[in-house]
């Protein structure tokens, strides 16, 4: 469904479903923000009262994690709100150039 990082495909390679309707703006976005962000904050916090390790490690550790989970999630949640559109019939199927 997805070409590229995150381009869609004009049509599902699966089923042949018009993608070219498909508009989830920046929803990925967000829900990418706001769930690794709250793991992350989580984690870095955790591991600051258990371990307490020099603020250098906190610097090399956290920025990877969150740019290879936002790489991650982000395709994941993409194409997850593009079937919520088609599943509750926003996505205009019956478009035609």
């Amino acid at each position: 469904m997805l070409q590229g990082l995150l381009t869609v495909a004009p049509r599902c390679p699966a089923c042949g479903l018009d993608l070219r309707a498909e508009d989830v703006g920046d929803g990925p976005a967000a829900f990418v923000i706001l769930i690794l962000g709250a793991l992350i904050v989580f984690a870095a916090a955790l591991l600051e009262l258990k371990a307490a390790p020099p603020f250098w490690l906190h610097l090399v550790l956290w920025p990877p994690i969150a740019l290879g989970g936002a790489i991650l999630l982000q395709r994941r949640l993409k194409a997850w709100l593009i079937a919520m559109q088609y599943r509750h019939h926003l996505l205009d199927t019956e478009r035609r150039d």
